[in-house]
C-alpha cells in the first residue's frame, strides 16, 4: 500500500466533497467507484474519510484558530484539503507520528497547490504542532 497515493486520494476526496458541500458516505462510495487504487489504500481511505467528517467541525476550528488574518473558507480547496488531512492525523491518528502527517502535507501540496501551498501549510501545521504538544 502506498499511503502516499491513499493521502492524495483523501485529499481528492475532500476537494470534491467541498466543491458540491457534500460531505458524507454516498460521496464516499462514489469517489472510489470512479478511482483506482489498491485494496490497502480503499481500506486506508474509508477508514479515515468517515472519522474525518464526523470530526470536520473541530478539525475546521483548531486549523482556524491558527489562521492569522485569513478564514478558513478564504483558503483554495485544496490547501484547505491537505490541512484537514493533516490534522486529523494529528490529532486522531495515534500511529502516525505528527512529523509525518505534516511532511506528507508539505509533499502533497508541492505537486498539488500553488507555489505558496508548502510554505503557508507548513506555517500553519507548525503552528498547530506546537499548540498541540
Amino acid at each position: 500500500m502506498s499511503r502516499k497515493k491513499a493521502r492524495i486520494g483523501q485529499m481528492q476526496l475532500l476537494y470534491q466533497m467541498d466543491l458540491v458541500g457534500k460531505f458524507d458516505a454516498e460521496e464516499l462510495e462514489l469517489f472510489l467507484e470512479n478511482f483506482s487504487f489498491s485494496d490497502d489504500e480503499i481500506e486506508y481511505i474509508n477508514a479515515a474519510i468517515p472519522q474525518l467528517i464526523d470530526n470536520i467541525e473541530e478539525i475546521d476550528s483548531v486549523i482556524e484558530k491558527n489562521l492569522e488574518r485569513w478564514s478558513l473558507k478564504r483558503l483554495a480547496r485544496v490547501d484547505r484539503a491537505i490541512l484537514r488531512i493533516a490534522v486529523f492525523e494529528m490529532l486522531y491518528r495515534n500511529d502516525i507520528p505528527e512529523e509525518v502527517s505534516i511532511n506528507e502535507a508539505i509533499e502533497i501540496a508541492k505537486v498539488y497547490g500553488s507555489s505558496e501551498s508548502q510554505k503557508f501549510i507548513n506555517g500553519i501545521l507548525g503552528s498547530i504542532y506546537r499548540s498541540i504538544n
